[in-house]
């Protein structure tokens, strides 16, 4: 019973259950299989953590993810299956007053720790890492540029944790990480056309098309941060003007308003969706999009009067045939989705490795 319901998981048999994006590999499941059978994802958690320790007992450890999400304002690091279940994370908020290696100490010391709570406290095995950061970055997080985090610049991230962890090393964009969640588990499940974005401390995009995701000659294809949404706006940390991340990001509210986003006026959210309904229009019109999700902590924590803005922008905007419908949604894994994000691209680039 217990080697069933792990096999229809993924959790120890990988050829059972593919990566995100690998579809090819990973037909769909009916959507009457699907509703009629498929257990909720709480109930799979439940199970997953349940039955660690008969797994280490019957000599099967669970394989997991170490999962690094670099952000604007907190550094987190957790541990995700095969299945996409995040089983235990830690977080530590960023003193921008930090030097370089004094931040990277305080991630040393999350990562230790959740490598430890692996073996310990959850009998599995860490089999890759995979990190989502803040951009802009190079190719696979060799080098990130946080532009929220100065202390990091050209900071040699992904060797460093590979250093440090003893395991193969994935990283990408954090918003390109929640395309790959959302694709995976959450509110794109299936759709092969989408753009994914982060609107929190900065703003940040990921790009699906045709089922594959986007990434640019440098890999930071989708930065919708820096679309122009207000010429002649305000001055964006990029050196550009009127960016959707100078205009309708959190430190970009509270210097416009003097107010931080947890106390938004209604004003304040409407502007905020408006402008990010006008750079999500711009991306649908361009690619032929069909969906948005959009998470993010001011995204979400502005909640319904932000979606209906941007939705009703979107729709003014969206006027040309092909574009018509287009739809923006919040994200559905919430703030699990950064971690699972991460993992998600360590998963699928270890998948590739092994081709």
């Amino acid at each position: 019973m217990v080697r069933a319901l792990v096999r229809d998981e993924g959790g120890e048999f990988p050829e059972v259950r593919l990566l995100p994006l690998d579809r090819e590999e990973s037909p769909p499941v009916p959507v009457h299989s699907r509703t009629l059978a498929r257990p909720t994802r709480k109930a799979v958690a439940f199970i997953t953590v349940t039955l660690t320790s008969a797994l280490a007992t019957i000599g099967a450890p669970m394989d997991v993810a170490l999962a690094i999400d670099i952000g604007g304002t907190k550094l987190a690091v957790g541990l995700v299956t095969r299945a996409g279940d995040l089983i235990d994370r830690e977080m530590h908020r960023i003193d921008h007053r930090d030097t370089a290696d004094e931040l990277f100490d305080e991630l040393a010391r999350l990562v230790r720790s959740q490598l430890g709570r692996a073996t310990e406290r959850h009998g599995a095995q860490v089999r890759v890492c995979g990190i989502g950061s803040a951009g802009p970055i190079t190719t696979n997080a060799e080098l990130v540029s946080p532009l929220n985090v100065p202390a990091w610049r050209d900071f040699p991230l992904r060797s460093r944790i590979a250093d440090l962890a003893g395991v193969p090393v994935f990283g990408d964009g954090d918003a390109k990480a929640l395309a790959l969640a959302e694709g995976w588990l959450g509110a794109a499940k299936g759709v092969d056309n989408f753009i994914a974005m982060v609107v929190s401390t900065g703003v940040g995009g990921g790009i699906v098309l045709n089922g594959e995701l986007l990434e640019g000659a440098t890999g930071n294809a989708g930065h919708v941060g820096h679309i122009i949404v207000e010429p002649n706006g305000r001055r964006c940390a990029c050196g550009g003007r009127g960016c959707l991340e100078a205009e309708a990001s959190g430190p970009a509210i509270e210097a416009i308003t003097g107010r931080p986003p947890t106390e938004p006026t209604y004003e304040t959210m409407q502007r905020a969706g408006r402008l990010v309904g006008r750079g999500i229009a711009s991306v649908c019109n361009l690619l032929d999009l069909r969906l948005a999700v959009v998470g993010g902590s001011v995204a979400i924590g502005f909640g319904a009067t932000f979606f209906n803005a941007a939705q009703r922008t979107l729709d003014e905007l969206c006027g040309i045939e092909f574009a018509k419908g287009a739809r923006i949604v919040p994200a559905r894994l919430a703030d699990e989705g950064p971690l699972i994000g991460a993992a998600a691209v360590g998963w699928r680039g270890l998948n590739r490795s092994a081709r």
